[in-house]
């Protein structure tokens, strides 16, 4: 469903990405883990169209290389950034709904909403509360909520687990499994939690300053030697 090829990214005379290529099949789950600076959150905001990037992105079979964010977004293409970036003053359900800015059909937006709640029945409990005074996980959780309600084939996660407590990171995980098996999102998943990343996604990517080091199945990567001793404690 994404195929990506050569991406270059330069922030001024830096260089953030050397040549990323990678893909990602229809209905899977795939994750791209590595160290901070390594370049996962600047893999996906190139994709994103946030910041300007040479090489080929194709997603579902159209070339959206050069496309601006907001027509990306048109397509289908959704992304849940680092930090959760809700808007802090507005209720959860005004949050949710601003998702849905692009959408026309008012019964599907119900609907999704309420599969939303039912997703995450914190969100449901706290529907008129500011999102600004939640914790974490809960603003983690609206995210991701915000993002099913644009109706994406394709979903984005950048650190979902990010300073949100234990309990509610394997909460979020469980349903980003559901998602993906309930309503069939191909899913690009970045994530520091090696272990956890690779626990729930069918294939990975390791990425070191800025390029590919290693790719393979999940388990794959999870049993490799360099792997466990770079990424997961080993």
């Amino acid at each position: 469903m994404l195929e990506v090829e050569n991406l270059h990214v330069s922030y001024g005379a830096i260089k953030a990405l050397h040549g990323v290529s990678l893909n990602v099949p229809k209905g899977s789950i795939v994750t791209l883990i590595g160290a901070n600076g390594a370049g996962k959150s600047t893999t996906l905001r190139a994709l994103s169209g946030l910041v300007k990037s040479t090489g080929s992105i194709r997603y579902d079979g159209q070339d959206i290389s050069g496309l601006a964010p907001h027509k990306i977004v048109s397509r289908s293409l959704c992304h849940v950034p680092e930090g959760r970036m809700v808007f802090a003053n507005l209720t959860v359900k005004e949050n949710l709904a601003m998702g849905a800015y692009l959408q026309k059909d008012k019964a599907w937006i119900a609907k999704q909403m309420d599969y939303v709640f039912h997703l995450f029945p914190r969100l449901k409990e706290r529907e008129n509360q500011a999102a600004g005074t939640m914790s974490g996980g809960e603003q983690q959780m609206l995210a991701i909520g915000r993002a099913l309600l644009g109706n994406p084939k394709f979903l984005m996660l950048d650190e979902p687990s990010l300073g949100i407590a234990p309990l509610l990171v394997k909460a979020i995980f469980e349903r980003i499994v559901e998602i993906n098996r309930e309503q069939g999102l191909t899913i690009l998943l970045v994530e520091q939690n090696a272990n956890l990343a690779l626990d729930v996604s069918n294939y990975g990517y390791v990425l070191e300053t800025g390029s590919i080091l290693l790719e393979g199945p999940s388990a794959d990567l999870k049993a490799n030697p360099r792997v466990q001793e770079a990424y997961l404690g080993a």
